[in-house]
């Protein structure tokens, strides 16, 4: 039977072509939770919370429509919204958890999977640090490791325009996860994350070394991309403004055309 909710454990990297060559990356973990059964997850662990504070914590009201209902009526609309047909007879979560109430998720996925585990679909939820949200969504074949794309809507960095399109390749969570983001201008890449991560047992003990290992995880992400922005800034890259635009949103993507 497949658990309520899992830990993954590994490390992200951000590489930047242009304007300015530039590249980081740090440690994460992340917890994949089932959102039909947060009751469950809540219970796994007594280090990991439902809608309270906790050292970690998960709360509904970090994703969809912010306001603290039930996930599956969001996830439900942004297929019917799409035109993704799909049975979505489970749905499973990746994100950050809360740490010591605190949580900024600059990208969290939705797995849409049928009875037999096979993906329908995959949402990713993209917000930036200006409180906007939009949501892709893109229907996933079920062949294992997904090549999908969908246009570029957000404005994400200043260092970077709303332009081109984003380029998925993904693998669902197993034993292990990993997802290739690259965002590619008039046929050309510009920019490439990578997250790779290993389940790990979900017990107090993992818990609490992953705290002490990775203090305040979750505000040194913010911290995090202030600070590479500012070395971008350094390097004079040059720096865009924010277009107006709605809080949140959401397009529909499809299979990338070419590996990525």
């Amino acid at each position: 039977m497949t658990p309520a909710v899992s830990l993954y454990v590994g490390r992200t990297t951000h590489a930047r072509a242009n304007p300015r060559r530039h590249r980081f990356g740090y440690g994460v973990f992340q917890i994949l939770i089932d959102i039909d059964h947060l009751a469950e997850a809540g219970r796994a662990t007594a280090l990991l919370r439902r809608g309270r504070f906790g050292v970690f914590s998960f709360a509904e009201r970090d994703h969809g429509d912010r306001d603290g209902a039930p996930l599956r009526g969001w996830v439900e609309r942004q297929l019917s919204a799409g035109g993704v047909a799909a049975s979505a007879a489970r749905i499973r979560l990746l994100c950050f958890p809360r740490v010591l109430g605190f949580v900024f998720n600059p990208l969290s996925i939705f797995f849409v999977e049928d009875r037999a585990g096979r993906l329908e679909a995959v949402i990713y939820e993209v917000n930036n640090t200006f409180g906007q949200t939009h949501a892709y969504v893109v229907p996933a074949a079920g062949s294992g490791c997904e090549r999908q794309e969908a246009d570029k809507r957000l404005y994400v960095s200043p260092f970077y325009r709303v332009e081109g399109a984003y380029r998925f390749r993904i693998t669902p969570p197993a034993a292990r996860f990993s997802l290739v983001i690259t965002k590619v201008v008039d046929g050309a890449s510009d920019f490439t994350a990578t997250l790779s991560a290993a389940r790990q047992p979900l017990t107090d003990g993992t818990l609490a070394k992953l705290f002490f290992s990775m203090p305040f995880m979750t505000f040194g992400v913010v911290l995090a991309i202030h600070w590479q922005a500012l070395l971008l800034w350094l390097k004079r890259a040059p720096f865009g403004a924010r277009p107006p635009g709605p809080k949140s949103g959401m397009s529909v993507g499809g299979a990338s055309p070419a590996a990525s």
